[in-house]
C-alpha cells in the first residue's frame, strides 16, 4: 500500500510517501522552490517522492493532509458567537477553509496526465503532530505533546502514545497560544519575518530575564497544567491580522496590540539597533516560554507516570528548552523528530492513516533524517563537465577521489587548515537542519570560525551560534548530558574545560546546539568526523546549513554555484574534491 502525506495550503509546504508502513522519502518544498518555508500545495516535493519510488501517482492508494476542516468545529462556532471577531476574520478563515478542501484540484492542475484515484483523509492539525513525534519513535509508550501557533483552532495538544494508539487528553484552543506569544514578541523586538523566533533563542544568552513581570502578565499559567494568553496584548483573535500562504513566502501580520507597546516600552524596528534592552527582553521571552512548557511537561509526568517524550510541532524546535527538559522535569528520555514543525505535519497524517486502516503494528523507527533527493557521481561529473569553464575562471582545481577514507581525510586536513568546506554527501535531509549531507563544515577550535564564515558566506546575525557534529560516544566527555541527539534538537552545556578548545561552536552561556553523529545512519560523516580527530584530537566539526540567504541547497548545481559565487575554501560533491587556488 502506497501512502501519500502533504502538509499544504501553510509555511513549510511538504511531503511525504511511505510503503506498508515504512518511509519512503520526505522533502520540503522550499527545497525545490528556492524560496524559504514556501507555502501552498507541494507539488515537487509530491512529484520527488513518486520518482524516488518508481511510481506514478494513479498508484497512491491514500492521499493523507494535516488539516480537517471540521475539526474543533463547536469550539469555533461558540468562540465567533461569543466573540464576535471582525469580519475579515471569518472571511479569512472560510477561504483557507476552501482551500484545505480542494485538494483533488490540486492534484489534477500539478498532475494533468497522472489520473488521481487516492482516497483523501483529512487529519486534525494536532493529531497529526503527535503521530509524526510518537509513531516514527522508538518509544512504545510515551507521553505526547504537541505545541505550536495554531492548526484546526487549537494551539496544542497532549496525551498518550502506546502501541500504535494514540489517546489526546487535552487541548489549548484559539486564541490562546504558546507559539502566538513567541511569534509576537519576536515581532516586537523587530525581527518580522515568518521563522524568525529562532533569532530570539539565539540573542536570549546576551540578556537576563529582567522583564519577568511582565512577561508573567501577558503568559498566565493555568492549575491544570496548561495556559492562556492575557488578550488584551494581542491582535489576532478580534481583527483580521494578514496570513498571506498562498504560493510564496509565507507572511504573517502584526500579533501584538499597542498595550504591548504600553506594557514594555516603544517596539524595535528591523532596522534599529540591538541594546541590552532588547537582549533582555529576547532572555525574558525565552524564560517565560520555559516557564509554560516545563509546567505543562510536570502536570504531564504526575499525571501519568511516563519517563519518555516525544514532542512535535514548531514550538517543539526551540532546541534550548528542549535541552533542558531532563533538568526541569521527571522524563528520562525524549525524542523529536527532524521536522517537528509543520512540514512533519506530512509524516504525521501519513502514520495516522496508516494506523487505523493499515497495521498496528508499528515497523518503523526515524533514526535518521535523509531522506531527500541523491546524486551519483556520474550526475556530478556531467554537471562539472558541463560547468568546466565557470570552474577554470574561479581558479578551482577539480579532483576525483575514488577511496572514501581518502576522501575524508583530505576533507579533515582542510578543515584543520581553517579552510570553509562545503560537504554536498547522499540523500538531503529531512528538516530545517543540515545535518552531515548539505552542510558547510569549519573548524571548531578556531575562535575566529564564526567571524570567517559570516565574512565568506553566511553573512547573518553576529549573535548566532554555529553547531557542533560530534561522534556519538563521545558525548560524555565533551558535554554535561549523554544523550542521542541525531537531528541537532537540544541545546546542552558544554563541559566547562572543553569550552576554550572549541570555541567556534561554544554559545556565550557555554552551551551547545548538538548533532550526535553514529556509524551506522551516517557512515562518511562519521568517518570525516573521525579522521578530523585523528589530526586534531578533537572529534568535532563546526556544521551549519549549505546556502546563502536561501533554502538549504537540494542539487548539485545549487552546491557548486553556491561554492563559486561564495568565498568557500573547498567543495566536496560527492566523490569530487574542488579546490579553490590561491
Amino acid at each position: 500500500m502506497y501512502l501519500l502525506g502533504i502538509n499544504a495550503y501553510h509555511g513549510d509546504s511538504s511531503a511525504c510517501l511511505i510503503r506498508d508502513g515504512v518511509l519512503i522519502a520526505a522533502a520540503e518544498e522550499e527545497r525545490f522552490r528556492r524560496i524559504k518555508h514556501w507555502a501552498g500545495f507541494p507539488s515537487e516535493s509530491i512529484r520527488y517522492c513518486l520518482e524516488a519510488e518508481g511510481i506514478s501517482l494513479s498508484q497512491v492508494d491514500h492521499v493523507a493532509i494535516n488539516r480537517d476542516p471540521k475539526a474543533n468545529l463547536l469550539k469555533k462556532v461558540s468562540f465567533t458567537l461569543k466573540k464576535r471577531p471582525d469580519f475579515g476574520l471569518v472571511l479569512d478563515r472560510l477561504k483557507n477553509a476552501r482551500e484545505w478542501s480542494s485538494i483533488e484540484e490540486n492534484f489534477a492542475k500539478a498532475f494533468s496526465n497522472q489520473p488521481f484515484k487516492a482516497e483523501v483523509h483529512h487529519i486534525e492539525h494536532h493529531l497529526a503532530h503527535l503521530s509524526s513525534a510518537f509513531h516514527v519513535s522508538p518509544f512504545d509508550e510515551a507521553v505526547i505533546v504537541s505545541v505550536d501557533g495554531f492548526g484546526d483552532f487549537a494551539s496544542a495538544a497532549w496525551g498518550v502514545g502506546r502501541g500504535s494508539e494514540i489517546t489526546i487528553d487535552d487541548k489549548v484552543y484559539f486564541p490562546h497560544s504558546l507559539g502566538i506569544f513567541y511569534q509576537a514578541l519576536t515581532q516586537y523586538i523587530g525581527f518580522p519575518h515568518y521563522g524568525d523566533e529562532y533569532k530570539v533563542m539565539g540573542l536570549a544568552p546576551y540578556g537576563e530575564p529582567n522583564f519577568m513581570d511582565e512577561m508573567r502578565e501577558i503568559v498566565l499559567l493555568q492549575e491544570d497544567g496548561s495556559y492562556s494568553l492575557n488578550l488584551d496584548y494581542f491582535r489576532h483573535h478580534k481583527e483580521k491580522v494578514e496570513y498571506e500562504w498562498d504560493n510564496g513566502v509565507p507572511s504573517v501580520g502584526l500579533l501584538f496590540s499597542d498595550k504591548l507597546e504600553s506594557l514594555l516600552g516603544p517596539k524595535r524596528g528591523e532596522k534599529d539597533e540591538l541594546t541590552q534592552r532588547h537582549k533582555d527582553l529576547a532572555r525574558s521571552i525565552q524564560t517565560m516560554y520555559e516557564e509554560a512548557f516545563f509546567h505543562l511537561l510536570n502536570m504531564l509526568h504526575r499525571t501519568h507516570g511516563i519517563d519518555n517524550l516525544a514532542l512535535a510541532g514548531g514550538c517543539a524546535m526551540n532546541s534550548v528548552a528542549n535541552g533542558k527538559v531532563y533538568k526541569n522535569t521527571p522524563f528520562k528520555k525524549i525524542y523529536i523528530q527532524s521536522a517537528a514543525g509543520d512540514a512533519g505535519g506530512a509524516i504525521g497524517s501519513a502514520f495516522t492513516v496508516w494506523h487505523d486502516i493499515g497495521s498496528k503494528k508499528r515497523d518503523f523507527v526515524m533514526d535518521h533524517a535523509y531522506w531527500g533527493p541523491e546524486f551519483s557521481n556520474v550526475q556530478i561529473s556531467m554537471l562539472l563537465e558541463a560547468k568546466q569553464a565557470e570552474i577554470v575562471t574561479a581558479g578551482c582545481q577539480v579532483e576525483l577521489i575514488n577511496s572514501e577514507k581518502e576522501l575524508c581525510r583530505r576533507t579533515a586536513q582542510a578543515i584543520s587548515e581553517g579552510q570553509v568546506i562545503g560537504w554536498f554527501q547522499g540523500r538531503m535531509e529531512w528538516g530545517p537542519r543540515a545535518l552531515g549531507n548539505r552542510s558547510i563544515l569549519g573548524d571548531p577550535r578556531r575562535a575566529d570560525m564564526k567571524d570567517i564564515l559570516n565574512l565568506k558566506i553566511k553573512r547573518r546575525e553576529s549573535f548566532r551560534p554555529f553547531a557542533p557534529s560530534i561522534l556519538r560516544e563521545a558525548v560524555p566527555a565533551w558535554f554535561e548530558a549523554d544523550d542521542d541527539v541525531p537531528f541537532m534538537m537540544q541545546v546542552y552545556p558544554i563541559k566547562e574545560g572543553r569550552r576554550s578548545v572549541i570555541p567556534a561552536v561554544t554559545h556565550v552561556d557555554g552551551s551547545g546546539r548538538l548533532q550526535t553523529v553514529s556509524k551506522s545512519t551516517n557512515p562518511r560523516y562519521y568517518e570525516l568526523i573521525s579522521a578530523f580527530e585523528e589530526i586534531s584530537g578533537v572529534p568535532i566539526v563546526l556544521n551549519t546549513s549549505f546556502n546563502e540567504n536561501e533554502p538549504v541547497v537540494c542539487l548539485p548545481e545549487e552546491a557548486l554555484d553556491c561554492f563559486l559565487r561564495t568565498k568557500m575554501d573547498v567543495l566536496v560533491l560527492g566523490n569530487y574534491f574542488i579546490v579553490r587556488q590561491e
